[in-house]
C-alpha cells in the first residue's frame, strides 16, 4: 500500500497488509470468510489506495462513513495508517480518527506511534506508549523500533533503558529489528558500551546491525574502532555495505588521514550506490582534502554538476589548510560569479585562508565585506579567525584590541588562539593576559596550562613553571599525549614520543639512527629549545630524536616502496625541530612527506615546505 520504509528497515505497506490480513480482490477470492470483502468494502479500499492528497483522502473517508464501514478493524487500520504515514497525509487528521475509536488495538497504537515519530512529535510517541500500557494493550515487536527511535532522537537514555526492560519482559529481546533499534538508541545516547553489549548478544546480524554499531562509534569519534568493525563486517561475508556505513567509514578515513582506505570506500560507493548525492560527493571531497590529496579533491569538485555553499566551504577551507590561500580566494570569487550567496560558514573558510597565507589586509577587507555587503553578523568563529590572522602575523597588540572591542563575549577558543600566537612570537606579557582569561573561564583544557608553563620554561622562569604545573596536577587535568598516525598498506599505525611498544620497535630505532647519521652530513642541527625541561643538552638531543613524527617517518621508510609519498596525521601542532627535520628527510630519501597537524597541512618535498615556514 505504501512505498516508504519505516525506521526499522521494514516495508510499512507490508506491515499494514500483514496485520490487517487485507488482500485486493481477485478472480477467485480465498474461501476464508476473513477475506470475503463486500463490493462496497472493495470499492472504498481501492479508492483509498489511489489517494494522493489529504483532500482526496477526506472524500474517501466520507465514503467509509456513508457505507458504515468505519468500524471494521481492517478499515480502521487502513484509514489511520494511510492518513498518518503517507507523505501527503495529516497527522492531526489521523489523530482525530484515532480518538473516535473506542478500543484501539496494538496495530493502531503502533501506527500512531510511528506517525508521531515520522512527524517529529517524539514526546507524543512516548506518551502514546504509556497510554497503550495503561489501557492494557500489549505491545509487540512492531511497537519498539519506532519507540526506540523517539528515545534516540530525544536522547532519553533512561526512558530507553526502561523500554529495554519492557522488551525483556515480553520476550522480544531476540527480535533482530528491535535489537538494531536498541543499538542505534544507545549509540545516539553516547552509551557505546551498551550498544556493543546488544550487538554481541545477537544470534543473527544483518547489514542494518553493522550500520547501527558503526554509526554508534562514529558518533563518539571512535574512528579506529569504526574501521576495525568495518573489517570485521567484511570478514563475516557482508560485502555490499549500504550507503550509511560507507559514509561513516569515509568520516573515519577523513579523521585518521587514511587515504588508501578512503579510496577503497570511494570505490565501494561507486560500485554499490547508483548516483552519489551532493552530500556524499562533498564528503568525498572533504576526505581527499583532509587526507592530503588536494588534487583529487579539486578534481571531484570541478566535476560536480551542482554545487552549494557547503561544497564551496569544504574546498575553500581545504585550499587554506594546504597553504593555497590565494587560490582559495579565487574559488570564492567563482562562487560569487555563479550567483551563490556566501553564508557564515563560507566566510569562516575565507578568513581562515587569509590567516594561513598571511594576507592580513585582504582578511580585514573580507571581514568588512561580510558585514556590510552580505549582511552577515560576525559570530565568535569569525572573530576567532580575525584574531588568528593577526596573531600568526605577529600583530599581537592588534589581536588584543580586536578582542577588547568585540560586541560579544570572547570564548575560550579566541583566548587560546591569542595564547598560541604569544607562544610562537614569545610575548610573555600578552600571553599571561590570555592565560588569565582562559583560567577565569574555568578552562578544563590541560593544554592551556602546558602552553603557559612552556613559555615560562623557555624564559627560564622555573618558579612560575613549577607553579602552573602544580596547579595543573591539583586540578586533575590530564593532557592527551601527542601522537602521529601513519597509514601503511591500508592499516593505520599510531606512535607517541619515545614509543617502545611497536612490534617493529628495534627496526624503527635503527632507522632513526641511520637517519640521524645522514642528517649530520646535510647540516641539520637539532633545535634543543623545543625540549622544555631543565636537563643538559645531550639529554635534550636524545629526547628530540624520538618525537612521534620522526618515529612515524622511520616506520614508513621501512615499510613503503621507494619514492612513494608518506602521509602523517598529528593531534597537536608540529614543533619547529620536527619541521626542519622533515624538510631534510624529504631531500635525503627523495620522498614527499605530507603532514597534517592540528592547524594545517605541510607538504615537504625537496627540502621545501608548502607553508613557506609560516604556520
Amino acid at each position: 500500500m505504501f512505498s516508504n520504509h519505516g525506521g526499522d528497515g521494514r516495508m510499512i505497506g507490508t506491515t499494514v497488509l500483514n496485520q490487517t490480513h487485507l488482500l485486493l480482490p481477485t478472480k477467485d477470492p480465498p474461501q476464508n470468510p476473513e477475506f470475503n470483502l463486500s463490493l462496497k468494502e472493495q470499492e472504498c479500499l481501492s479508492l483509498l489506495k489511489r489517494c494522493k492528497s489529504i483532500e482526496e483522502f477526506k472524500r474517501v473517508h466520507v465514503h467509509f462513513i456513508k457505507f458504515g464501514l468505519f468500524w471494521g478493524s481492517f478499515c480502521e487500520g487502513n484509514l489511520v495508517a494511510t492518513c498518518a504515514l503517507s507523505d501527503w497525509g495529516s497527522l492531526d487528521y489521523a489523530c482525530s480518527i484515532f480518538q473516535q475509536i473506542d478500543e484501539p488495538d496494538t496495530f493502531l497504537y503502533n501506527t500512531m506511534i510511528r506517525g508521531h515519530v515520522k512527524g517529529m512529535n517524539w514526546g507524543q510517541a512516548l506518551l502514546l506508549y504509556h497510554e497503550m500500557l495503561e489501557r492494557g494493550v500489549e505491545p509487540d515487536n512492531f511497537t519498539y523500533p519506532a519507540l526506540l527511535k523517539a528515545c534516540s532522537l530525544l536522547r532519553f537514555l533512561e526512558d530507553g533503558k526502561q523500554i529495554h526492560g519492557h522488551i525483556f519482559k515480553l520476550g522480544l529481546q531476540d527480535d533482530v529489528f528491535v535489537q538494531n533499534s536498541l543499538i542505534n538508541m544507545y549509540g545516539k545516547c553516547k552509551e557505546t558500551d551498551l550498544s556493543c553489549a546488544v550487538f554481541e548478544q545477537m544470534n543473527q546480524k544483518t547489514i542494518a546491525s553493522w550500520s547501527a554499531i558503526i554509526a554508534a562509534h562514529a558518533s563518539l569519534g571512535m574512528w579506529s574502532e569504526c574501521l576495525i568493525l568495518f573489517g570485521d563486517m567484511r570478514s563475516e561475508g557482508f560485502w555490499r555495505p549500504e550507503e550509511s556505513i560507507l559514509v561513516s567509514v569515509l568520516s573515519a578515513c577523513t579523521h585518521l588521514g587514511a587515504l588508501d582506505l578512503g579510496k577503497c570506500t570511494h570505490a565501494s560507493l561507486l560500485r554499490n550506490i547508483n548516483g552519489l548525492n551532493l552530500i556524499v560527493k562533498t564528503s568525498l571531497i572533504d576526505m581527499y582534502v583532509k587526507c592530503g590529496c588536494l588534487e583529487k579533491g579539486l578534481c571531484l569538485f570541478q566535476k560536480m554538476n551542482k554545487k552549494n555553499q557547503l561544497s564551496y566551504s569544504v574546498i575553500i577551507s581545504g585550499l587554506a589548510m594546504h597553504g593555497h590561500g590565494r587560490e582559495a580566494l579565487e574559488v570564492f570569487k567563482e562562487m560569487l560569479k555563479e550567483g551563490l550567496a556566501p553564508d557564515d560558514v563560507v566566510y569562516v573558510g575565507v578568513l581562515s585562508a587569509c590567516g594561513h597565507a598571511g594576507l592580513v589586509d585582504e582578511g580585514l577587507q573580507f571581514f568588512n565585506r561580510m558585514q556590510y555587503k552580505h549582511g552577515i553578523e560576525p559570530t565568535v568563529q569569525h572573530y576567532g579567525c580575525l584574531v588568528d590572522l593577526m596573531g600568526r602575523a605577529g600583530k599581537l597588540d592588534e589581536a588584543k584590541e580586536i578582542i577588547d572591542s568585540m560586541p560579544i563575549r570572547p570564548n575560550d577558543v579566541i583566548w587560546r588562539s591569542l595564547l598560541s600566537a604569544c607562544r610562537v612570537h614569545q610575548n610573555m606579557e600578552i600571553g599571561e593576559i590570555a592565560a588569565k582569561n582562559l583560567f577565569h573561564l574555568n578552562s578544563q583544557n590541560p593544554s592551556d596550562y602546558l602552553v603557559l608553563s612552556n613559555m615560562y620554561a623557555r624564559a627560564r622562569k622555573w618558579d612560575d613553571f613549577a607553579r602552573i604545573r602544580t596547579e595543573l596536577i591539583s586540578k586533575g587535568l590530564n593532557q592527551t599525549p601527542g601522537f602521529s598516525l601513519v597509514e601503511v598498506q591500508r592499516k593505520v599505525y599510531k606512535f607517541v614520543s619515545q614509543d617502545m611498544s611497536h612490534p617493529q620497535c628495534d627496526e624503527v630505532y635503527e632507522m632513526i639512527h641511520q637517519m640521524e647519521w645522514q642528517l649530520r652530513f646535510e647540516g641539520y642541527a637539532p633545535d634543543t629549545s623545543q625540549v622544555l625541561l631543565d636537563v643538559d643538552e645531550e639529554e635534550k638531543r636524545e629526547r628530540l630524536k624520538h618525537h612521534s613524527q620522526k618515529l612515524a617517518i622511520a616506520f614508513a621508510l621501512i615499510n613503503t616502496s621507494q619514492g612513494s609519498p608518506i602521509r602523517i596525521a598529528r593531534n597537536i601542532r608540529m614543533c619547529s625541530d620536527c619541521h626542519t627535520y622533515t624538510k631534510f628527510i624529504s631531500t635525503i630519501y627523495k620522498r614527499e612527506i605530507i603532514v597534517r597537524d592540528r592547524n594545517r597541512f605541510h607538504h615537504f618535498k625537496d627540502g621545501i615546505c608548502s607553508c613557506r615556514d609560516y604556520w
